[in-house]
């Protein structure tokens, strides 16, 4: 069992990996009522082609597979829903789906090891019928309508599409109602089986627990044999330049809503001798840029906010993973493109004049605190932990890293990512 220690914030992650592939991951918070488990699969929304051990052809499988996955794992053999079970133990129970991996989480104060018999179960035994796959495309396709009346989720997806030519990551984590129409049980079996294998698998608990005693645990609840061989993923070759620079939807929205997106460069392509930590430094220093440019302590948002030009704090946010990268800026405004070539225009000051050394500090420590604040909660230790290791990088090094960064490089990654011809802008307005 390998442990990794930071002295900064006195915390401690226990890792094992078993030999069927599986790591499982605990962040002891002794003295603490709430107990959290993560258990997930390196697969999402963008993995729907890829070449199966043994086989020579490519699979290619419907947009919304992963998404059709997490909805069904819960109805089992025995006519049960094992979310019901849970929320009868008082657990609170979910699951999500994101672009590159898919979880199945709950978090207690009591019936820890109750509800541990049932998840483990689950999450191990699916059970697909042709009936119960067509009822539950009824449910989905509820689900997609309600997302497509969302203007927030709208102005999102929409700027992943202006953003990405070829990129899975402008996919829709739920498909449409096309494609989630063409899914049958076999696809569904051939996509479990090939990649809820538990080498392709992490799990985490976080809470009062001592790590030998809760792996032993868990490891007498693996019913799984495996194969450690892992489907191949094919990803298409993404270009540098954007693939369009505005798009545009008319929605009932009161204040058009906006997004301006910028197209980083994706973590594979950082080609250093250490990529988990180069990739860290640069999430840091878009941080305190962000933070310095945009944050609610900023002279532009006050100014934009203040004339009435803006109605709500911009939401600014660094997304990343191995074969994609950029950040999202949102906010709302009658006069979204003026708002825009402000952000713009500001941008363009600072990569000339570099950040300022006292907003340099400010942004610093005040990230530094966020980061420590993320260890605070188990819920959020839980999925920080599941998230980087799809990403192969060490939460921990956020904390050794924010305290060792300097302005130069800061000033260094905003004249590199802050670029005009990387920018798109989503809009939704009213119709």
């Amino acid at each position: 069992m390998q442990v990794i220690e930071n002295d900064l914030i006195k915390e401690k992650v226990y890792i094992k990996k078993l030999k069927n592939g599986l790591t499982m991951m605990c962040i002891p918070k002794k003295n603490t009522s709430k107990k959290y488990i993560i258990f997930a699969t390196n697969y999402g929304s963008m993995d729907n082609r890829f070449i199966i051990p043994g086989e020579k052809e490519e699979t290619i499988v419907p947009d919304g597979v992963a998404h059709f996955l997490e909805h069904k794992l819960f109805e089992q053999e025995n006519g049960r829903n094992s979310l019901d079970v849970l929320s009868s133990l008082g657990v609170n129970a979910n699951a999500y789906t994101t672009n590159n991996h898919t979880a199945y989480l709950y978090e207690c104060t009591n019936n820890f090891y109750e509800a541990l018999d049932e998840f483990m179960n689950y999450v191990q035994s699916p059970y697909f019928t042709d009936e119960n796959v067509e009822k539950e495309k009824g449910i989905i396709f509820q689900e997609i309508g309600m997302y497509d009346d969302q203007p927030d989720w709208q102005v999102y997806i929409n700027a992943l599409k202006a953003l990405y030519v070829k990129n899975e990551v402008k996919i829709d984590p739920a498909g449409t109602v096309e494609t989630v129409g063409k899914i049958d049980k076999d696809i569904l079996y051939k996509c479990y089986n090939n990649f809820y294998k538990l080498a392709n698998m992490v799990l985490v608990v976080s809470g009062d627990f001592e790590a030998n005693s809760i792996f032993k645990e868990i490891e007498d609840r693996i019913i799984k044999e495996d194969s450690i061989e892992i489907a191949k993923k094919i990803f298409e070759k993404e270009p540098e330049e954007i693939n369009q620079k505005i798009i545009k939807k008319n929605m009932d929205v009161n204040i058009p809503i906006f997004m301006l997106g910028i197209k980083c460069k994706p973590t594979n392509s950082i080609n250093t001798l250490d990529n988990s930590h180069e990739q860290i430094r640069k999430h840091i220093a878009i941080d305190i840029i962000l933070d310095v440019i945009l944050g609610s302590g900023s002279k532009l948002y006050n100014e934009l906010y203040d004339s009435g030009m803006i109605f709500s704090e911009f939401s600014a946010m660094y997304e990343y993973a191995r074969d994609y990268s950029h950040i999202l800026i949102q906010s709302q405004s009658y006069e979204y493109e003026k708002v825009v070539n402000r952000i713009k225009k500001e941008f363009e000051k600072f990569k000339n004049t570099g950040i300022d050394e006292v907003d340099f500090t400010r942004a610093k420590r005040k990230n530094y605190g966020i980061y420590v604040r993320e260890f605070e909660d188990v819920e959020n230790i839980g999925n920080n932990f599941v998230d980087s290791f799809f990403k192969g990088i060490n939460p921990f090094d956020f904390i050794e890293e924010s305290k060792n960064i300097d302005k130069e490089y800061v000033d260094k990654v905003l004249k590199e990512v802050f670029k005009e011809e990387k920018m798109i802008l989503s809009v939704i307005a009213n119709k």
